[in-house]
């Protein structure tokens, strides 16, 4: 069975969870992660879900925002660690954006060892994508599409499960129109919603170009999306953040709404 591996649920700020990342693990046991998180956190998550870092060949870094691409600084420092002693099998794929390659790059070249960046071009692949460009990733296909972000550049994807149903993660920012021919016909989106709508002036998700659980359900509403996924959203109310959201997510959707914790598993 196919399967949504929650790593993280948070945003930049958080502090008592990890920052929004996460994996499609398809039916052979393979991973698609995408993001990996601002620190070396996301090495104790994959630990704790037993992923091991010989099931995971490709990883998409949406956005150059640190609590997303510093991660992969430890993914790659691990699994070059792991291709010098002879551990993993095969290369490392990591599609971005054209403009984050260089920075992925002059990351990895300032804080690992030089023995480990020289893989960078040898068995680690870092692969620039472009708007509306399908590459073949597991058994999928998989669209990757500019969300038009107001701040830095940033991409999202779309792709059809084994199953049939497709799965689209719409970014950390709210949908923009101009994606709805990716976005539109989803059976999965996944969609961020910074705060409850009620806690708005609190939050202020707005003027941090970031949307409510309102904002994000009434959005699958008009999509007729049957299953949403929030994350991205404070830590303030974590202990309640499930029962909350799911409350306020509920006047305005009627569909299979999610709201994970980290290190949870979503059946797909």
């Amino acid at each position: 069975m196919e399967q949504l591996y929650v790593f993280g649920t948070g945003n930049a700020a958080v502090t008592r969870c990890y920052n929004t990342c996460f994996a499609v693990r398809d039916n052979s046991g393979r991973f698609f992660m995408v993001d990996a998180g601002g620190g070396n956190g996301i090495l104790k998550i994959l630990e704790d879900m037993k992923v091991s870092f010989e099931q995971i060949h490709d990883i998409f870094v949406t956005h150059e925002h640190t609590d997303h691409i510093l991660g992969i600084v430890w993914m790659v420092r691990f699994i070059a660690t792991r291709i010098k002693t002879d551990t993993y099998e095969g290369d490392l794929n990591i599609y971005c954006h054209e403009d984050l390659v260089s920075t992925i790059d002059t990351l990895c070249r300032l804080t690992i060892q030089g023995k480990l960046y020289k893989l960078i071009g040898e068995r680690i692949h870092l692969i620039p994508v472009h708007d509306g460009e399908t590459c073949h990733i597991l058994n999928y296909q998989v669209t990757f599409f500019d969300i038009h972000s107001t701040k830095a550049k940033q991409y999202g994807f779309t792709t059809v499960l084994e199953n049939g149903r497709r799965l689209t993660c719409a970014g950390d920012e709210p949908y923009n129109p101009l994606c709805r021919p990716y976005v539109e016909g989803s059976d999965w989106l996944l969609h961020e919603a910074f705060c409850l709508y009620k806690e708005r002036d609190r939050f202020k998700p707005y003027e941090k170009h970031h949307s409510t659980v309102k904002d994000a359900c009434e959005l699958a509403g008009q999509l007729q999306i049957p299953n949403l996924v929030l994350w991205h959203t404070e830590d303030k109310s974590i202990d309640r953040r499930k029962e909350l959201y799911l409350e306020e997510g509920a006047r305005y959707y009627t569909g299979n709404l999610y709201v994970p914790d980290d290190k949870e598993i979503l059946n797909l």
